[in-house]
């Protein structure tokens, strides 16, 4: 799927997501990700939705960001409540979807010109 982004913005943006990959600034990413509105693209040591654990989450309230979607691959899963006790502790909003949507949320935050991190767990093919 292609997502359409604002080149005049200069914020990171994603150009499209597909089975087994997310597409960042036109450049593919077959892995976990986290993305900040701000510039920074970092690699997100989440093999899985299952393999999720508080630490992966404390890694996000250290980037101090205004909210942050969680993208959780081909459907929306929820963590259990103590691996979200870090974000919640933090007073920082987040969201939990399918991976798809999250994509296409945080275009649309980031589009508002505000302060979002985006962790997304991209599934193998």
């Amino acid at each position: 799927m292609k997502l359409q982004s604002d080149p005049h913005s200069g914020a990171n943006t994603i150009t499209g997501y597909g089975n087994g990959y997310v597409e960042i600034n036109k450049t593919p990413y077959a892995h976990a990700v986290v993305l900040s509105s701000d510039g920074a693209i970092s690699n997100w040591p989440v093999q899985n939705f299952d393999g999720l654990e508080g630490s992966h989450l404390s890694q996000l309230v250290d980037l101090k960001p205004e909210l942050i979607l969680i993208g959780t691959g081909k459907r929306q899963r929820f963590p259990k409540p103590e691996l979200l006790k870090t974000l919640i502790q933090a007073k920082i909003g987040f969201e939990i979807m399918d991976s798809q949507a999250a994509c296409r949320t945080y275009n649309i935050l980031v589009g508002e010109g505000r302060q979002v991190l985006l962790a997304l767990m991209v599934e193998p093919v």
